[in-house]
């Protein structure tokens, strides 16, 4: 290896002190995570707000939900992502890529027939946001060792949500003013300078086995062209059996549960699918895998090939079950205790986030400072006591459910209540988010991350689904008591999970 190429190598077991203050990870942890928050809130949340204002039918405001697709599969060329350039270049390059489109949509806006070329362009910039996330992902994984990875898990989260609500909030409020001509020029002016400061100066701690243009090369190839052609022959054959009449009449009793599960919903199930086929027949499919060198399927298997991943996958899965519950539902039990939902966009949009960012930046820091494995269980029952507290406010306010002419709830206490939820949430991701990273291998953190975020979303999904016919079932009472409950399992599973203690020092 040249001496070149090694003075330009971080050594990612060990802490680095940074060369410049612009090499800092205080900013560029916060820069590159608000790089991934700014295209996510403009495909997901601006996109609404634009279909609206061009008079869209409610059918295709509705179809937006199809953007999150990207995001969902990501997983599926994460591999590719990987084994060519470096994730510097890569997020470098998309970010690139998302002042083009940017700066396209604002050209787009201005057109006769703006609402179908925004519409497709929407779809590109999700894509690349996607691909953006999965480079970010990775390098913020390999240019920090553990420590530093939990040290600096809050920025990660206060970045990405003040990127939401300069998404929603800035660009929203001065089309509103103006134009959309101005909104996608001002966030193709934020793409600008986040791409030039880290082209300029994000730390060079990958070494490059092959450019990236070989990506295409990778990608047809025979073997993974077969591939990706029967995942997409599966799609649509699932979507024509879900679509015919014998499956609708014998899950006829289940569709109200079913009319609630978007196409992502679908595909993390699916996922979830593939990890259990794989491990069943684990051990023969590994050896067929080494021997083809699949990208794709030695990402997954590489995952699957690490201590007590049984004990894993379920942890991923049932870790958050409680609080996937309890937000499901929170929301709506406010509404029907009296809060306005103005009251209700002042307590949860300042306060709630508020809270929110400092549970996550106190969480990494007590992660960083007493190790995981000391700061996961009590960061995670005080997590899930909170749905106790919920148990408590319903209580104490249930006949005001249903009866509006009653009154309302105590604002002071519904805050209150809310922002210490919002705080223990903060925390729980802060120990959660450090676990996965902690599951991914050296040779395939950014895939194997995408991977943990397909599973992560698998419960969400789930409670999501069941915990509306729960709630009007049971009453709030016994539903955040029951949410309690499902969160025990996964509190169990901290005694047998591996990966709470550093892997290096």
């Amino acid at each position: 290896m040249r001496n070149s190429e090694l003075d330009n190598v971080t050594n990612t077991n060990a802490p680095q002190k940074p060369t410049r203050f612009l090499q800092n990870p205080f900013l560029w942890a916060g820069t590159t995570y608000f790089a991934e928050g700014l295209p996510f809130s403009i495909v997901r949340q601006i996109s609404s707000v634009f279909f609206k204002d061009h008079n869209a039918t409610l059918q295709a405001i509705g179809l937006t939900s199809l953007y999150g697709l990207p995001w969902t599969l990501k997983f599926l060329w994460a591999p590719f992502i990987e084994s060519v350039g470096t994730k510097r270049k890569w997020l470098c390059l998309m970010q690139l890529c998302l002042v083009v489109v940017a700066l396209l949509m604002a050209f787009a806006s201005t057109l006769p027939e703006s609402l179908k070329f925004v519409a497709i362009l929407f779809f590109v910039m999700a894509v690349l946001s996607a691909t953006n996330d999965i480079a970010i992902d990775g390098y913020y994984m390999e240019a920090l060792d553990d420590d530093g990875q939990a040290k600096f898990v809050g920025y990660r989260v206060m970045a990405y949500r003040l990127a939401l609500i300069a998404g929603a909030g800035g660009i929203v409020s001065l089309v509103g003013k103006t134009s959309w001509l101005a909104g996608f020029v001002l966030a193709g002016i934020i793409f600008t300078a986040l791409a030039i400061y880290h082209h300029t100066s994000l730390p060079r701690v990958e070494i490059e086995t092959r450019p990236i243009s070989n990506i295409w090369r990778s990608v047809l190839s025979g073997k993974n062209m077969l591939i990706m052609a029967g995942a997409v022959l599966l799609f649509f054959t699932a979507k024509t059996l879900i679509a015919s009449d014998p499956f609708r009449t014998i899950t006829a009793p289940l569709k109200p549960y079913l009319n609630r599960m978007s196409t992502p919903d679908w595909i993390a199930l699916a996922l979830l699918l593939v990890i259990t086929s794989l491990l069943i027949a684990f051990k023969p499919l590994k050896r067929r895998l080494e021997q083809s060198n699949s990208i794709v399927g030695n990402s997954f298997i590489s995952f699957l090939d690490q201590p007590k991943i049984k004990q894993i996958l379920l942890f991923i899965i049932l870790y958050r079950a409680g609080e996937s519950l309890l937000s499901s539902m929170s929301t709506p039990f406010i509404l029907d205790i009296g809060i306005t939902k103005f009251e209700f966009g002042i307590i949860s949009g300042t306060i709630g986030t508020l809270c929110s960012i400092a549970g996550a930046m106190a969480g990494g820091w007590l992660i960083s400072r007493y190790d995981l494995i000391r700061t996961i269980w009590p960061i995670t029952l005080a997590q899930n006591l909170t749905n106790l507290v919920y148990m408590g406010m319903a209580y104490k306010f249930s006949h005001l459910v249903g009866h509006p002419e009653l009154g309302a709830a105590n604002i002071g206490m519904v805050g209150v209540v809310h922002a210490i939820d919002q705080l223990a949430g903060g925390l729980g991701t802060a120990v959660f988010v450090t676990f996965l990273m902690r599951t991914c291998k050296k040779e395939y953190k950014a895939s194997h991350f995408a991977i943990v975020s397909g599973l992560m979303s698998v419960c969400g999904t789930l409670m999501g689904v069941v915990s509306g016919f729960l709630a009007a079932s049971l009453g709030y009472v016994i539903f955040f008591g029951l949410s309690f409950l499902a969160s025990i399992p996964g509190m169990i599973l901290l005694f047998h999970v591996p990966f709470l203690r550093h892997r290096t020092r």
